[in-house]
């Protein structure tokens, strides 16, 4: 039996299952969590392999992206619940890769259904295609997720440069984005032309010299100094916990729109960026294209792009709601965001 620390009942949110799993024959270490469950539909969320130094922080990842997954499908109007798998990336992991994720697909046939999962960091869509060899409960192998990911922070971005600016125009405005890996990249590709100035960084530096040749107008600084760029919009496209009270302070921008889940610390985090006249897209809300498709994927058995694309259009209305009523109400719009995603949910 797995045992949790205190320290993980803060981060327990009505969560309906709390799953360990583990394989030693080829280093398969992680949890499964499942956060609200509508009855009559799966649970949603993607599977993340990282490098986690602590269990602790495997299973608080685990919780929080499950929850922040509840909230995605509610607001973006999709009937699942959410869910998230964070997979512990050791050695072996690495060495014994294939028949890794082929254990990890066996465990999520436990679940009967439950959990339908997909790609997320540190996994690609060619371990989704192997994964699905072995289970039915994968999805992402008929669709894009990243590139409709990018097209939902498009519309979150243009969304909030009229609420901020007065205008979508994207000409003469500034970014920086924190993360060129899948969905940073697909994002660049979407603002490249028709920005002024965008500044890019990354952790891993083979990367950003690939981007750099393809995109040879950016701007690359390193990633400790991205998020203190001068700039219209910060883009958030790495990893949780990006915005938090040690860089807070630091941040020099107008407005936070990226495709990054969890990108505040906590939701004390989104209070000091209302307080200091930073306008906050809530990741779940303007990152929830690729949710859309891969759903999509799932209740069709094909993706029909046009079907899609009008789903993930809906960010826009729904953003806009939540721009206008944190400044009419004077409210943090990841506490307004929440609000409306709580309120769907109990009505399940």
């Amino acid at each position: 039996m797995l045992l949790f620390n205190k320290k993980h009942i803060k981060e327990i949110d009505g969560h309906n299952l709390i799953a360990y799993i583990s394989d030693k024959k080829v280093g398969l270490e992680g949890y499964i969590a499942i956060h609200r469950k509508n009855s009559s539909h799966p649970s949603f969320g993607a599977t993340r392999l990282w490098n986690y130094s602590l269990n602790d922080d495997a299973i608080k990842e685990a919780l929080r992206l499950s929850r922040a997954m509840s909230y995605k499908s509610a607001l973006a109007g999709l009937p699942c619940g959410g869910g998230k798998a964070v997979l512990m990336s050791k050695k072996d992991a690495f060495t014994h890769r294939k028949e890794y994720l082929k254990s990890y697909a066996k465990k999520v046939n436990l679940l009967g259904g439950n959990f339908i999962t997909g790609s997320d960091v540190g996994i690609t869509r060619d371990d989704v295609m192997l994964m699905r060899k072995v289970s039915p409960y994968f999805v992402g192998v008929k669709t894009n997720p990243e590139k409709f990911t990018a097209m939902g922070l498009l519309y979150g971005l243009e969304t909030c440069l009229l609420s901020v600016f007065g205008s979508e125009d994207l000409a003469n405005r500034s970014f920086a984005i924190q993360g060129v890996g899948k969905i940073g990249t697909e994002f660049l590709k979407l603002i490249y032309s028709k920005a002024k100035e965008i500044y890019v960084a990354d952790i891993d530096t083979l990367r950003v010299g690939e981007i750099k040749k393809m995109f040879p107008g950016v701007i690359v600084v390193t990633p400790q100094e991205i998020h203190k760029v001068a700039v219209d919009i910060f883009s958030p496209c790495a990893l949780s916990n990006c915005i938090n009270h040690r860089n807070v302070a630091e941040l020099k921008c107008k407005a936070i729109v990226g495709g990054a889940n969890n990108q505040l610390e906590n939701s004390s985090i989104g209070s000091l960026l209302h307080r200091i006249g930073i306008v906050y897209a809530p990741d779940y809300v303007v990152n929830a294209g690729g949710l859309i498709s891969v759903y999509d994927e799932y209740e069709y058995g094909n993706t029909r792009v046009k079907r899609v694309e009008e789903r993930i259009h809906n960010i826009k209305k729904t953003l806009k709601k939540i721009l206008d009523e944190s400044k009419r109400e004077k409210v943090p719009t990841n506490i307004v965001a929440d609000t409306m995603a709580k309120e769907i949910i109990a009505s399940y």
